[in-house]
């Protein structure tokens, strides 16, 4: 049994991995594992990215579903979340110093783990926060990455207009004065709120829940101000046209139109003004595409498989 990965009720650890710790770009410990395919040749390796308070385990399901289909897949958890070295004395907070160091850890794991040990092509497949790092980084990994699936990106929120205003001025506000370690709520959800933002598909969601109860130093709690205002900047740089320009990856966007995180137009919006990406949308789906119920799921799946497979040379 490995002793960096763990398995839980109905979430087994998939076989033939490589797990460890790489160094991030401020010398934080970060986790990371090498799944290998099950067949002789393989297709390439998927980079797996996450979502906030998310951890290698939650996606065990998904990474046999691309080892099966002959893809390596590399991933890693963020800074301050999952198995990954904690920003903050209070570990359950989460938090960021700068957003920057998101996209350095990314291109340090690309270029220390993936490039060196896994196979080529690269192909990458990122969830809600995952995909906001990885588009605002996308313009300059282009010699690194081949194909991109965003799923659920987070883009935007259900916030607007002068509520959305106020929010950013109160977050600019509160972090100048040095207050941006603080959270922005006091209690974490509950399990049935949080239930009806993220899937349909109840059997997945006590699974994920059941990592955290097993393994309680995974989780990381309510967002902080630091961490909310730097995805809000974040967000109006990957919006702006010229950003979306400058992204030459061909990228798939996928969405839901139930979604209780990111709204669905900002999905259509991106793709409209996206040269390289084009959406498909779930209609009903929530926000947890890859943890949602099979009649969404199981063609999220099939989708981002055939857009990662090369056809075959004559």
């Amino acid at each position: 049994m490995s002793t960096i990965l763990f398995s839980s009720p109905g979430n087994p650890v998939p076989e033939d991995h490589k797990a460890g710790y790489f160094t991030g770009c401020d010398g934080r410990q970060l986790r990371y594992a090498l799944f290998r395919s099950t067949g002789q040749n393989a297709k390439g390796t998927i980079v797996l990215l996450q979502g906030r308070n998310e951890c290698i385990e939650k996606y065990f399901e998904t990474i046999k579903n691309f080892t099966e289909a002959g893809f390596w897949v590399a991933t890693f958890d963020w800074r301050g979340q999952g198995g990954s070295e904690r920003i903050l004395r209070n570990k359950k907070r989460g938090f960021v110093r700068r957003f920057r160091h998101f996209e350095d850890d990314l291109k340090i794991f690309l270029e220390q783990v993936v490039l060196p040990d896994a196979r080529i092509p690269f192909y990458a497949i990122a969830h809600s926060m995952g995909g906001l790092i990885l588009l605002s980084a996308s313009p300059n990994i282009a010699n690194r990455i081949d194909r991109i699936v965003l799923l659920a990106p987070f883009i935007g929120t259900h916030i607007s207009g002068f509520k959305l205003f106020v929010t950013k001025f109160l977050l600019n506000l509160l972090n100048g004065i040095g207050l941006g370690s603080l959270p922005i709520i006091r209690r974490k959800q509950a399990a049935e709120e949080r239930f009806r933002i993220l899937t349909s598909d109840e059997k997945r969601f006590v699974r994920n829940d059941k990592i955290f109860e097993n393994y309680p130093e995974f989780e990381t709690g309510v967002p902080t101000i630091k961490w909310l205002l730097l995805m809000f900047r974040a967000m109006k740089q990957v919006n702006k046209q010229e950003h979306l320009e400058r992204i030459t990856i061909p990228t798939i966007i996928m969405g839901g139109s139930h979604d209780g995180i990111v709204p669905f137009e900002a999905f259509e919006d991106v793709s409209t003004k996206f040269r390289a990406g084009q959406l498909i949308p779930f209609d009903g789906a929530r926000h947890e595409l890859m943890t949602e119920i099979d009649i969404y799921r199981e063609p999220t799946l099939a989708a981002t498989i055939a857009f990662f497979t090369k056809p075959e040379e004559d």
